[in-house]
């Protein structure tokens, strides 16, 4: 069965390139202008990935994302994000409202399908080494996987952004390890960092305020100079 996606964007000379782009290659495309007609299209039939705008009428593409992160029917679904800027803000927050990926406008076509690719088989992959751990308990944290929080020793919840979670996850899975800015990166958004992309670095500053580690000597996630970042303590698995 082919995979079908879901295109919301406000211009519709776009939206029909694309539809017949990705027809070609074989994918199932829907299209959407604004936020009222996502919704509609996503009920009548649930897409596999979506291709999201961030400057839309009315609710932009960022408000979009974090309404189908929160909701628990779309909160894994695959969103790549378009942006008429390529301002390392809006990637930045992109990632962090839940965005796998972001493309800036102008694309090329070949660039965006081999996103989508690298994005779907990234889900794929995920959902079949899906961990029966419903958490990770370290150093006096909790990071729920079910509700994507952090919890205080105290059991004061800390909200975080998706980026943040996904991040935290990645560095639990694989404490005293250290993990590269390209693999972090890879985790954010499926694919290596660029050479002046520091959304990795800007990412792990404000998971550090979260998790309280000051930043100048940061105990828990530490900086491995040329190399990457750490996790530098025991972690429980929970089931």
């Amino acid at each position: 069965m082919n995979k079908r996606i879901l295109i919301v964007d406000d211009d519709p000379e776009l939206r029909e390139l694309l539809r017949g782009y990705l027809g070609g290659n074989g994918y199932d495309v829907d299209a959407a202008g604004d936020g009222a007609a996502m919704r509609q299209r996503i009920a009548a039939a649930a897409p596999d990935l979506v291709i999201l705008d961030l400057m839309l009428p009315g609710e932009d593409g960022l408000a979009l994302c974090r309404e189908l992160r929160a909701a628990p029917t779309t909160a894994a679904l695959p969103i790549l994000m378009l942006t008429a800027r390529g301002e390392d803000t809006d990637r930045i927050v992109g990632l962090e409202m839940g965005a796998d990926d972001y493309l800036p406008k102008p694309f090329n076509p070949r660039e965006l399908l081999a996103r989508i690719r690298s994005i779907l088989r990234r889900a794929g992959e995920n959902a079949a080494r899906e961990a029966p751990a419903r958490a990770f308990a370290f150093a006096g944290w909790t990071l729920d996987l079910g509700a994507r929080h952090l919890v205080g020793a105290d059991g004061v919840v800390v909200p975080i952004s998706n980026g943040e979670f996904k991040l935290l996850r990645a560095f639990a899975e694989n404490p005293f390890r250290v993990l590269t800015r390209d693999q972090l990166m890879d985790v954010l958004a499926g694919r290596e960092a660029g050479p002046f992309d520091r959304s990795v670095d800007v990412m792990v500053h404000r998971l550090r305020r979260r998790l309280d580690d000051d930043a100048r000597e940061p105990v828990l996630i530490k900086t491995v100079r040329s190399e990457g970042y750490m996790l530098a303590a025991d972690v429980e698995r929970q089931a």
